[in-house]
């Protein structure tokens, strides 16, 4: 039966609404009687008990603010009585939890995929033009457009351009930066074949990315100069023409799910979204891992607030003083600039009824499931450990969706209660929150979490989403961003530009 609310835990002192209410209206809670003071829209907090002015607001069973003023119950909760408890940097202890040490099974499940030379497994069969530079980004642009009209064929999945804005006028960590996502992006098993596209007079030139770069094949990379070219067009084309023929010297064949590996992304979140849709990529992930397979969380701000979850997690106290770094040296991030942790970082989040920063983070981490947290990687890292990673990197989807699939995910998990149509360099699959999303942006969404708020169990949903993820990854399914031709690339920048 579909229920009005959703008491998310036993100790909260809030409800979540699952549909609108007029000021007045009565709500039946428990053995109690609640009269709503105003009206309250979709996936908003209701107090069911007082909360007096300084005491905590209670949902997932942990604080996500204190309230500013005396709330009474039947009161809506948001951000004009509430907020963050959140501070600076803090000191944590190494605490670990045996309840989450879990055991892998080998599993004989397969999917079918292409094995590159050097044994990495990738999902599509694509050619990638990774310019150094974002001066030839038209350039790229119209190889891309010319070799698929040039050079259509069943043998291979298309060839795609990432444009940028960087790879010149950059110093230290930004052109690092630029360099190690445009380097991992070189080295990703869903690109069959790379043509890396140089102008000649940036930073970040041919010579000095093949440093970054390292080994490579040499049927597999190909590099062109422009300025160095008489006709860049033409010897593009003829580039192309030569890795079009690698890739299609692959086929797919299957392989073990441990070989698979996921990101883990939410953007535009909503009241749902640490109700239905994180939780259940979070069972996936669990799932998954369990069989041997790998996720990767970022978004390290929306951790604040949540980070201790993650640490108790932690698989050694390695690990542990990774999350602390990780967490820590974000948020210095975030004093240097004078910026403070604010209650939330998106407005379209308020509206969605997520009122502070720890409440979003509360519903964030949920994606990485109870797994234990097996390593943590600086920006630009790759995942070479199968288990639940952790990335750096910030909650904006663009820079965070390019950052998990430059660690080597062949596929991004992006949950969503708002929309959006962005997809990054690996497929998106874009998950909704809830019903009427997935009903009136069909051509956005893949799959609907929505459900979980209509009857259906979380194992059955989980277990639809992982043989949903199966055909995505073998080939016999695409996500709408892949249908729409929506792969897109962001670089994290913070220093000054020459």
């Amino acid at each position: 039966m579909k229920a009005d609310y959703i008491l998310v835990h036993d100790a909260d002192n809030v409800i979540v609404t699952l549909k609108e209410y007029h000021e007045g209206e009565t709500l039946a809670v428990g053995n109690e009687s609640i009269v709503l003071t105003s009206a309250i829209t979709v996936g908003h907090k209701v107090a069911i008990k007082p909360i007096h002015k300084g005491e905590n607001i209670i949902k997932y069973g942990f604080p996500i603010g204190h309230a500013t003023k005396d709330v009474s119950v039947g009161e809506w909760v948001h951000s004009h009585n509430t907020k963050t408890n959140l501070e600076g940097t803090l000191e944590y202890t190494y605490e670990p939890s045996d309840s989450v040490k879990r055991e892998v099974t080998p599993s004989e499940r397969t999917f079918n995929a292409y094995v590159r030379e050097n044994g990495d497994v990738g999902i599509r069969n694509e050619i990638w033009i990774i310019n150094t530079v974002g001066c030839i980004n038209k350039t790229a642009e119209v190889l891309a457009k010319q070799a698929n009209q040039q050079f259509q064929s069943e043998g291979f999945d298309g060839v795609y351009h990432y444009p940028h804005l960087f790879g010149c006028s950059q110093l230290g960590d930004d052109l690092h930066n630029t360099q190690k996502i445009l380097s991992n992006l070189v080295h990703h098993p869903n690109a069959a074949a790379i043509l890396v596209l140089g102008l000649g007079c940036e930073n970040n030139h041919i010579a000095e990315f093949k440093k970054i770069i390292g080994e490579f094949d040499e049927k597999r990379v190909k590099f062109l100069s422009a300025q160095e070219a008489t006709d860049e067009l033409e010897e593009g084309l003829n580039f192309l023409e030569e890795l079009v023929e690698y890739a299609k010297s692959f086929k797919r064949q299957p392989v073990p799910i441990s070989k698979l590996k996921v990101g883990l992304k939410c953007g535009g979140s909503d009241g749902f979204s640490g109700i239905t849709a994180n939780p259940l990529v979070g069972s996936f992930s669990d799932k998954l891992i369990s069989q041997g397979g790998s996720t990767v969380l970022t978004e390290v701000p929306e951790m604040f607030g949540a980070e201790t979850i993650l640490m108790g997690r932690a698989k050694d106290e390695k690990v542990f003083t990774g999350i602390v770094d990780l967490v820590n040296d974000f948020k210095e991030y975030f004093i240097k600039h004078d910026q403070v942790v604010y209650e939330n970082p998106s407005p379209g989040n308020k509206d969605g009824g997520i009122t502070t920063l720890e409440e979003k983070s509360l519903g964030c981490v949920q994606k990485g499931g109870f797994s234990p947290v097996v390593d943590v990687l600086p920006y630009g890292g790759r995942v070479t450990k199968p288990g639940l990673t952790l990335l750096q990197g910030p909650g904006n989807d663009l820079v965070s969706v390019t950052a998990l699939s430059a660690s080597g995910a062949h596929i991004v998990i992006f949950t969503t209660g708002r929309g959006t149509p962005f997809g990054g360099p690996v497929p998106t699959v874009k998950m909704s929150t809830n019903t009427p999303l997935s009903e009136k942006k069909k051509n956005w969404i893949d799959f609907n979490a929505g459900e979980l708020v209509q009857g259906k169990e979380m194992g059955e949903v989980t277990d639809e989403l992982f043989e949903y993820i199966i055909k995505l990854a073998s080939g016999e399914v695409k996500t709408n961003n892949e249908k729409n031709g929506f792969k897109e690339i962001s670089i994290f920048k913070d220093g000054v530009i020459l």
